[in-house]
């Protein structure tokens, strides 16, 4: 559904991405995780047409993202970073205006638009202008807007970004739904805890080349199944235990305080990428 084949991406001195390979499947919610700068965002703006890679090549559906740029796009939905609907227009005029630049008949955007309101649950809100809603009422709105064209994949830059958990769990829930019905979703997204909830599959990129990629229960299997925090020094150190009973062993030996917990997802971000999340 999504390949990416030595994909790369200089802006001048800087490399942005270093020759990512990438596979995902059809029907599948897949996470890109890294730090700031480590290449998320190029690689959503190359796949969504809105940036050239320097080399490599990618195909969304079988449609080159280069030389069949129009067909690649029709096969796409985005919710970007940043709000980007038009404040001043009401919920159903911004729906309107993103189905007629897919060329969807009138009778045709009417209907997808009632679907969509009901679907993101925001009906009662469609004549409402979007400068007087909510930040995660708005975020829904992007989403509907993405999911106008009926599009095979929905890529999601940072869709919780600056949301209450309360909202976002409330987006969590509508990004499942989504993916239940067939479209195949690419996450990016600071908040680790959202990755490890929804994602089939997590790839960490760090300094534009991907460093792990596995299932997020797969990829914390590789550190363990408990991890101890203690602070020494003044820095945080966390050692990792195959199961609870080599924990035990561990913290008889230990003096001052410690804390023991499950592994997260985290832990694997902080152990591939040597950084700590910043949302």
């Amino acid at each position: 559904m999504i390949r990416i084949d030595k994909l790369t991406k200089k802006y001048k001195s800087v490399h942005a991405l270093r020759g990512v390979d990438l596979h995902v499947e059809e029907g599948e919610l897949f996470a890109y995780l890294g730090p700031n700068g480590s290449g998320k965002t190029t690689t959503i703006r190359i796949l969504t047409g809105l940036a050239y890679p320097t080399t490599g090549d990618a195909w969304l559906h079988g449609f080159h993202v280069i030389s069949e740029t129009l067909e690649a796009k029709r096969q796409c939905g985005l919710v970007p970073q940043t709000l980007n609907l038009d404040h001043e227009l009401t919920v159903v005029e911004n729906l309107n205006i993103h189905g007629k630049l897919f060329h969807m008949k009138r009778r045709e955007r009417a209907a997808r638009i009632d679907e969509l309101l009901d679907y993101v649950e925001i009906n009662d809100r469609r004549n409402s202008p979007v400068k007087q809603l909510s930040g995660g009422l708005k975020r829904r709105v992007m989403v509907a807007r993405a999911l106008m064209h009926s599009p095979r994949i929905l890529f999601l830059d940072e869709p919780t970004v600056g949301l209450d958990p309360t909202i976002r769990r409330r987006i969590w829930s509508l990004v499942k739904k989504i993916q239940q019905k067939g479209c195949t979703v690419f996450l990016t997204t600071h908040y680790i805890e959202e990755a490890e909830f929804l994602a089939d599959r997590v790839a960490f990129l760090n300094e534009g080349t991907i460093v792990a990629l596995d299932t997020p229960r797969d990829l914390m299997a590789r550190l363990g199944s408990w991890a101890l925090d203690k602070i020494v020094d003044g820095d945080m150190e966390t050692a990792y235990f195959k199961d609870r009973e080599e924990a035990n062993r561990h913290i008889e030996t230990q003096k001052g305080s410690f804390s023991l917990r499950r592994v997260n997802l985290e832990d694997v971000f902080i152990s591939v990428t040597g950084k700590k999340v910043q949302p």
